[in-house]
């Protein structure tokens, strides 16, 4: 590829990826990480728009061409993982979607990208060691939590961690909560999700788990008509409601348990709009903070509490 300066674009001109033909399968690329996902055509727009959630890089590489190139992907993708969610890596094989990098006016490689809630620039363009990779990647890290930049992004499946069936090889770290759960022992369950939790609370995957090991200790034994008929006469019982709102969860409504709680935080104040703020944000971890039910219910949190 050509040398030249890189030029911010205000925004990527994508019109001609509708009509290209689909990249050929990477080979020889970086090992998969729980927070580094392959580019291709079909999944290049949705993470794109998980920038709104915590920053995105997008690394540009050849394993082929320029295989030091490929190497700071690797490398960036092993940095994903110590950051845990910080950031996530978009693995952009210029060989294999050659139509992205043109889109996208690639000038050179190898070429790293940040996009934050849709907005690209440029990062990197030099295939840095691994410790200076990482110094460089934590100055970046700590001057987006001083602009009030924290989120984090869910883990994603871990490309080539599958077990017999081919299915991804479930995480250690969850077994005695899941097999807990397995035993119909949701105490246990929620024990076992907390003290991974209290080890490491920027565990989203864990942080999850508890939220819905919650959702099934607090309906243990709850009968569902009666729950609505004294919801229903009792509107503004927040008891009443959240429990109807975890039952909703628990019958896949999702939605219906955020309008439920949303509803209620906006007519009510003081102590119980506060604890029906909080369940509501309980059963948005335990959905996912990058699951567009979530981000609805979040705007409509937003404009009931303002």
């Amino acid at each position: 590829m050509s040398q030249q300066p890189f030029s911010r674009p205000g925004a990527f001109d994508l019109s001609g990826l509708a009509n290209a033909a689909p990249g050929a399968p990477s080979a020889g690329g970086p090992v998969g990480s729980s927070y580094a996902v392959e580019i291709t055509e079909q999944n290049f727009q949705s993470t794109l728009e998980a920038s709104m959630t915590a920053p995105v890089f997008l690394v540009f590489f050849s394993p082929t061409r320029m295989p030091e190139s490929a190497t700071l992907a690797q490398d960036l993708t092993t940095l994903s993982g110590e950051f845990e969610g910080r950031f996530l890596v978009g693995l952009v094989d210029i060989d294999a979607v050659p139509q992205i990098a043109q889109a996208m006016q690639i000038p050179s490689i190898p070429l790293v990208v940040a996009v934050l809630d849709g907005r690209p620039a440029p990062l990197l363009q030099d295939a840095l060691p691994l410790d200076q990779l990482r110094t460089q990647i934590t100055q970046v890290m700590q001057q987006l939590t001083a602009n009030g930049i924290a989120g984090r992004h869910q883990p994603r499946s871990t490309a080539g961690a599958a077990g017999e069936d081919g299915e991804p090889a479930a995480d250690p770290r969850y077994a005695a909560a899941q097999d807990a759960l397995g035993d119909g022992d949701v105490d246990r369950a929620v024990a076992e999700y907390q003290k991974l939790v209290d080890a490491n609370p920027a565990d989203t995957e864990a942080a999850a788990g508890l939220a819905m090991a919650k959702v099934l200790q607090r309906t243990q034994g709850a009968d569902l008509n009666a729950a609505r008929a004294a919801a229903a006469a009792n509107p503004d019982d927040v008891d009443a409601q959240t429990l109807v709102a975890d039952l909703d969860m628990l019958g896949g409504h999702v939605e219906d348990a955020f309008n439920r709680l949303v509803d209620l935080v906006r007519r009510s104040s003081g102590d119980d709009r506060d604890k029906a703020r909080e369940h509501l944000l309980g059963l948005f971890g335990a959905v996912g903070n990058d699951d567009p039910r979530v981000l609805r219910g979040r705007q409509n949190l937003a404009s009931a509490l303002f």
